[in-house]
């Protein structure tokens, strides 16, 4: 593994004092003490360039992105031009275990993040297979709690899995990041019914779509279901315009919410007239 030892001072976010005045929305979420304004968590990685990251970044209005330590690139200095540019930002950094596949590596890795970036913020990975990166819930859960006694605020990367959501928010984590599909795959909500059973079954702990989504349409469906917020990279990243597409997926998470804040209808089975009498509008009709 590759890492630097770079002499950046990490900057104080001010998000939790000062939240970003966002004008299509007013409702506030709270991770881990932290209040936050945007419901949108953004990667850093796969950019075409780190501008187009930075462009990315201002488009979605996000106040939190994640980064990882192996990016850090001492050679050519790459990682520190990313760093400085998230710095510029003012976004909450959530560092993440991206890579790791054991429980004892995302443990020094989150070790090594939290003493460079000056958080104890850790967005924790474990992956278990490399076909699918499905995370490995065994290690997952280990790692979990041994940096939770270390103090970390642990943002765990899970699967939809009821049983270990519910072992994860046991052992003390305050924010849950359910898969909606594998990693990169785009291919959305692949296990609607797994999801709602999250949704219903963990009703006061904050859940976040992580990894999967590939349209600002399907963002917009998790937030209709009650999800508190969404994670993604690749969507953004690799779109032919990477700033258009984040603004697209801000905004589809503002009207997911928006919506289930409102109430969905009642789904039914048969046909309901919106005009009781066919053909009749309401004012004419006799009361």
């Amino acid at each position: 593994m590759t890492t630097t030892t770079t002499t950046t001072t990490p900057t104080t976010s001010t998000k939790t004092d000062a939240p970003k005045q966002n004008s299509q929305t007013s409702d506030t979420w709270t991770l881990y003490g932290k209040t936050f304004e945007s419901r949108f968590l953004l990667g850093t990685a796969l950019y075409p360039s780190p501008q187009s990251m930075l462009d990315a970044i201002t488009a979605s209005q996000t106040d939190i992105v994640t980064l990882g330590l192996r990016r850090q690139n001492p050679a050519n200095r790459d990682g520190q031009i990313i760093w400085d540019m998230i710095q510029q930002t003012g976004c909450t950094l959530l560092p993440n275990t991206a890579g790791c596949k054991s429980a004892k590596e995302a443990i020094t890795l989150a070790q090594m993040s939290r003493e460079i970036f000056g958080t104890n913020w850790i967005k924790l990975e474990v992956i278990g297979d490399d076909y699918t990166l499905q995370p490995d819930p065994f290690a997952l859960l280990e790692a979990t709690k041994e940096l939770l006694s270390q103090g970390f605020a642990v943002l765990p990367y899970c699967t939809d899995d009821l049983i270990l959501c519910q072992k994860l928010a046991e052992a003390g984590c305050e924010v849950l990041m359910p898969w909606g599909a594998p990693i990169g795959t785009g291919q959305g909500l692949l296990n609607k019914y797994q999801l709602g059973t999250l949704r219903k079954r963990l009703p006061d702990i904050p859940l976040i779509i992580d990894a999967g989504l590939g349209a600002p349409s399907q963002a917009c469906e998790a937030m209709e279901m009650g999800f508190d917020g969404i994670l993604l990279n690749t969507a953004v990243a690799k779109a032919q315009n990477p700033p258009q597409m984040a603004h697209a997926f801000g905004t589809a998470i503002q009207a997911g919410r928006a919506a289930y804040k409102a109430g969905l209808m009642l789904k039914k089975q048969t046909a309901s007239a919106s005009t009781p009498t066919i053909g009749q509008p309401f004012w004419h009709q006799k009361k």
